[in-house]
């Protein structure tokens, strides 16, 4: 008998199965969640997730109140039918992953590229608004 090979995935899996609001969501039973990466530039906020082997057809994407939504699946045309792996760490099925944005964005701008298995969103900043100095007059109240 081969010795067990420590599969940090099985592990998080396991972890993950004993907390009841993740066991009972469906989305993530049958899925799995991408990375991202999030970072700013002087004009844009940009995210970058992986997601290889996905048909970028299938990916939906949307931002509302600084709220960045990534969803869709991933299919296998060619499943194995014999479920004897030796390891499966390559993830198929629905994926959907929710991050707040670290500024305002031009909702109506945004935009994404689908290139070597990356999603890249765009999301141009909003420009903040330049203070304007407004006079107030001060008047004595009479009682």
């Amino acid at each position: 008998m081969l010795p067990r090979i420590w599969d940090p995935f099985q592990e998080m899996d396991d972890m993950m199965s004993r907390f009841p609001s993740v066991r009972n969501n469906s989305a993530l039973a049958t899925g799995f969640v991408p990375p991202l990466d999030v970072y700013e530039t002087k004009s844009d906020v940009v995210v970058e997730t992986l997601l290889a082997g996905v048909n970028p057809e299938e990916v939906e994407v949307s931002v509302e109140n600084t709220m960045l939504t990534i969803s869709g699946e991933n299919k296998r045309e060619h499943e194995v039918d014999e479920k004897n792996y030796y390891r499966k760490e390559v993830r198929t099925g629905t994926f959907y992953r929710q991050v707040a944005l670290p500024a305002q964005v031009k909702e109506d701008e945004v935009h994404a590229e689908f290139e070597n298995g990356i999603l890249k969103i765009t999301c141009p900043k909003v420009e903040p608004s330049k203070g304007k100095k407004v006079s107030v007059k001060v008047v004595s109240k009479k009682k």
